[in-house]
């Protein structure tokens, strides 16, 4: 009788694993998207019927402000704007970190879209991935160096190193899966692209 119990238990452990396993992530995913939605909708006080209104006027207004930006005729406003909060001495840091590190994601030209390997520590073979924010830091009076972002796993921090460019290897890989990768701690899966790299690395 023993074993039975054993086994049912075992069984039934293994399925509340596997349960909890495809639940939390969608849980957390949806509490995260909910609460992002409601701190949305604070923003603009609306009557409860119209829930969804506060995200949609917002929503509108972003994408009409980013047409007038495109737009020739208030480029130049935007420009003078952007300047004015430039010059002012403690707005400037908080403007322009924000403005840099957004636009390392979505604007035009963006930051965390090379990935490569960095050697760390030759002897001991020591590597980590990350991505090439800065290739010319001559203003620092580096030369032959590169500024490397490497991305923290389980968050969204992480650290900005300097590296002799010798030591950077460029991956052929989608960024985005890249940052996947790193952030999940490798457990999201490895593209083949990046497999294949180490390969060719150690041979």
């Amino acid at each position: 009788m023993a074993p039975l119990l054993t086994k049912i238990f075992n069984r039934t452990a293994r399925y509340f694993l596997q349960g909890l396993l495809f639940a939390v992530p969608i849980a957390v995913t949806g509490y995260v998207i909910v609460s992002f939605f409601r701190w949305v909708e604070g923003l603009i006080p609306v009557k409860d019927q119209f829930t969804g209104l506060g995200t949609l006027i917002i929503f509108a207004g972003l994408t009409f402000l980013g047409f007038l930006g495109s737009s020739f005729l208030t480029r130049r406003v935007f420009q003078l704007f952007d300047k004015l909060l430039n010059s002012l001495p403690l707005v400037k840091i908080i403007y322009s970190s924000l403005k840099d590190l957004i636009s390392a994601f979505v604007g035009e030209e963006k930051k965390f879209n090379q990935a490569v390997l960095v050697t760390l520590n030759p002897e001991a073979e020591l590597q980590k991935i990350g991505f090439i924010t800065q290739q010319d830091l001559s203003r620092l009076g580096v030369v032959d160096k590169v500024a490397v972002y490497l991305p923290h796993a389980y968050a969204v921090s992480g650290d900005l190193f300097v590296v002799p460019a010798r030591n950077v290897a460029p991956i052929d890989v989608d960024s985005s899966d890249i940052m996947k990768f790193i952030v999940s701690g490798g457990v999201a899966g490895l593209p083949a692209a990046v497999a294949g790299h180490r390969e060719q690395t150690h041979e």
